[in-house]
């Protein structure tokens, strides 16, 4: 019973503070994406701090010194909505692909597109790569970093889902440095669970992979490989 009110808490303090910043990133359009995104970035660091101020639930993040000086690809583990909020706070300003129905959510899908998202129609096949290395390449050059889930969908923990290989598509054909992140969020910020539970998610930042002279099945091998190679230590 508790664990379910502090989650209600935490949840109707998400509800009042989303619309004041979906409204702050709308308003924010006449600036560059870069200062745009960091001002934004405050709704990711109110909401992580409103998790473990209501929940208990905070974060470790190991490997911060692997973080590139120059606008990346990071292709992240999916297993909730947490690390979608939680990596603004991790990493520089970005913006994230995502499935195009997530923009038609109230508010939050305003924000999205104020903030130059990236959105993708998974059915539109090889015409989609084509526009996500079109979109990820300007926004790599406006100096935004690009997050991608390249399995496309949450996965429970010990679970894994085929790597897509748009996320490493995009970072061969832009030469672009790749960032690997696996994270046990799914323990504690379950799929479809309206519950938090407390603890400390761990977050493991790996080693950049240059990919200059790489083909995307290449990369896509090596951070999937890595991820779950990590994933089994968490």
């Amino acid at each position: 019973m508790i664990l379910r009110l502090r989650s209600l808490l935490f949840y109707l303090g998400l509800l009042v503070i989303t619309p004041i910043f979906s409204v702050i990133a709308i308003l924010l359009v006449p600036l560059n994406n870069v200062t745009r995104s960091r001002i934004a970035s405050g709704w990711a660091y109110c909401t992580v701090y409103w998790l473990k101020l209501t929940c208990n639930l905070s974060v470790s993040v190991q490997g911060r010194e692997h973080i590139p000086d120059h606008p990346s690809i990071v292709l992240c583990k999916h297993q909730s909505a947490w690390e979608t909020i939680a990596l603004q706070t991790i990493f520089p300003p970005q913006i994230w692909v995502m499935k195009r129905e997530l923009l038609m959510i109230p508010f939050l899908g305003w924000a999205f597109m104020a903030l130059a998202a990236i959105p993708i129609d998974r059915s539109a096949g090889r015409e989609a790569l084509k526009k996500l290395v079109a979109n990820g390449k300007d926004r790599l050059a406006r100096g935004l970093w690009v997050v991608i889930f390249p399995e496309g969908t949450r996965t429970a923990p010990g679970q894994r889902a085929k790597y897509h290989v748009g996320g490493a598509w995009l970072a061969a054909h832009t030469q672009s440095t790749v960032v690997p992140v696996a994270h046990n969020a799914g323990r504690y910020w379950r799929k479809n669970s309206f519950i938090k539970y407390p603890g400390t998610i761990q977050v493991v930042i790996g080693p950049p992979i240059e990919t200059a002279g790489m083909k995307p099945d290449e990369v896509n091998q090596r951070v999937e490989a890595w991820i779950e190679a990590e994933m089994q230590s968490l």
